[in-house]
């Protein structure tokens, strides 16, 4: 496939890294931009604006089949990927920081008001950002959530603490609840598939899945008892915090939201009906101490400067803050961000470059979610109705992973290897991102 990139940004050369291996990948950006970091990929480069058709002409937009715009000016993307829609057939995808721009932008072919080119797929980051951390927020000491099945099925992440019941336990003699799965441990920065026999160590990040009621069973026996969060402070009143606060809002929650800004405050207290706007710095001690932010049962940073997330959230964990999730715009910096103590550290290119894989690998395979920082991916497999039935245990999988949930038609499934998969299930499956690719040529073919 030939895919081409405008914008030499760290944006672009995640997209890049992860594509150029099995596909062929041109980038287009003004040489002064360019990231050095490409030069050790295999990639071609033309410097010049992705907007001008004679640079889309020079880079045989007409051939290609994919063309990203994800350079830090929306209207420049949106530009450049209407004309590489103009003069070909691509398909194109734009990435946007403004929510007006999201949603007036997508439109499909069929939509009310139909135009002879439009732009296949608008991607705004921060939005799929919020998301996740509105998913987080709202199970009492996950590190990470993701729903399945309409909610039905749920991906949960802990990590096992020193006094819990967990530690030194193998996995198979936990006695978790029925309908439960254990599918991937994260230990010294390593994410791997138990089996019964692996023990439990502390710190260890455990990922279950299973159904939502089953869960919350699970979560109340071995994570926490009778715990709510009710009450959250928002560090950051830019997009993201004002789309959280709407989000919380409807949850009847104690929010609080500090910001710098004191005609953004203004806005903010404007748009938001429930929600306390103090006019402050996240990063004062005094400010925090008199409003009491590190009584709160989650407290998240979310301004757009990851050097003031960091500092911020230190000194709420120096202060007693029990939970603590932290925006960080460079993906690299998300490892440093735990190692020093902050619960959770998030960034949107990550859920971001998710929707663009869907988008570009065509199949009956779709990627659902991913988990620590990419490491784990969550697929969703559509089995052929012409398949012929067979249990787990005879699948002879090419590399480990779990099948978590099956979804035959309304009815949701908490397999074992006993289990058979039939034709019209689709499969939620677990794996490595390492072993990904195998588990995906393995149901492709079948």
């Amino acid at each position: 496939m030939k895919i081409i990139i405008f914008g030499a940004n760290e944006l672009g050369l995640m997209i890049a890294s992860e594509f150029y291996t099995n596909n062929d990948i041109t980038v287009i950006d003004n040489e002064n931009y360019k990231i050095e970091a490409f030069n050790k990929l295999d990639v071609g480069f033309i410097s010049g604006n992705g907007s001008n058709i004679e640079v889309l002409k020079q880079a045989n937009v007409k051939n290609a089949d994919v063309f990203i715009a994800c350079t830090s000016s929306d209207e420049l993307n949106i530009v450049a990927c209407l004309t590489a829609k103009r003069i070909s057939n691509i398909r194109t995808m734009c990435f946007v920081r403004k929510e007006e721009y999201k949603s007036s932008l997508g439109l499909a072919k069929d939509a009310e008001y139909n135009y002879d080119f439009y732009i296949d797929n608008v991607i705004w980051p921060e939005e799929l950002m919020t998301q996740e951390i509105f998913r987080i927020i709202t199970v009492a000491k996950a590190l990470d959530v993701e729903n399945f099945a309409d909610g039905r099925a749920r991906l949960l992440e802990y990590k096992i603490a020193r006094n819990s019941m967990l530690v030194n336990s193998m996995v198979k003699n936990c006695e978790f609840p029925k309908d439960t799965l254990i599918v991937g441990i994260t230990r010294s920065g390593e994410l791997f598939i138990p089996n019964g026999e692996t023990v439990l160590h502390e710190d260890d990040k455990v990922i279950f899945m299973g159904l939502s009621h089953s869960l919350d069973v699970l979560a109340g026996r071995f994570f926490h008892e009778k715990e709510f969060v009710k009450r959250v402070v928002i560090i950051g009143g830019g997009n993201v915090g004002l789309k959280l606060a709407k989000s919380l809002e409807d949850l009847k929650l104690n929010i609080k939201i500090i910001e710098l800004d004191e005609k953004r405050c203004e806005y903010l207290a404007h748009e938001l009906d429930n929600t306390l706007v103090i006019n402050g710095d996240g990063t004062d001690i005094e400010l925090l101490n008199e409003e009491e932010i590190a009584e709160a049962d989650v407290v998240v940073s979310v301004t757009n400067n990851d050097e003031k997330n960091l500092l911020c959230s230190l000194l709420l964990k120096h202060m007693g803050a029990g939970r603590v999730i932290s925006r960080v715009s460079k993906s690299i910096n998300a490892p440093l961000f735990e190692k020093v103590g902050i619960d959770i550290a998030i960034s949107s290119r990550t859920a971001a470059l998710n929707e663009i894989k869907n988008c570009i690998e065509e199949s009956n395979i779709d990627i659902l979610a991913t988990v620590e920082e990419g490491k784990g991916e969550v697929l969703v497999i559509e089995i052929p109705e012409q398949y012929e039935a067979k249990k787990i245990m005879d699948l002879k999988l090419p590399a480990k992973a779990i099948v978590g949930v099956i979804q035959r038609r309304k009815k949701i499934i908490i397999p074992n290897g006993a289990t058979q998969v039939m034709g019209g299930d689709n499969l939620i499956i677990f794996t490595t991102s390492s072993n990904a690719s195998l588990i995906r040529e393995f149901f492709e073919e079948i």
